[in-house]
């Protein structure tokens, strides 16, 4: 069974910078697609950056320039650095994998960034 647990939210201010740590079990992390995603009250959730097994990342357009994913597969953690953070960035971000044709999500963390 695949878990995934993420860590790391809290309360910043406007400007300021938090890291989420995604760890994950009960799956060969190395060759595994990880993925944030974020949920804002009363919108979709919405992806905010992949990285794939060899590296190559991809980050939707509002958090380019400000976030960095990154893996670290020795300790099967996947990271969320986020800087400059705006108060629009303030969700629940999500962990996300598949794993032979199942997708799993952590329990989420809260962020929230006052102005």
């Amino acid at each position: 069974q695949v878990q995934l647990a993420e860590s790391g939210g809290g309360l910043v201010q406007a400007g300021g910078s938090l890291r989420l740590s995604c760890a994950a079990s009960g799956t060969i992390f190395s060759i595994n697609f990880m993925a944030w995603y974020r949920q804002a009250p009363g919108k979709q959730r919405e992806l905010v950056a992949t990285i794939a097994s060899g590296g190559s990342t991809y980050y939707t357009d509002s958090v380019k320039g400000r976030f960095s994913i990154s893996r670290d597969n020795a300790k099967n953690t996947v990271y969320l650095q986020m800087n400059s953070l705006k108060p629009e960035d303030t969700a629940v971000y999500y962990c996300n994998t598949k794993f032979i044709g199942t997708v799993y999500w952590g329990q989420g963390t809260q962020v929230t960034v006052s102005s």
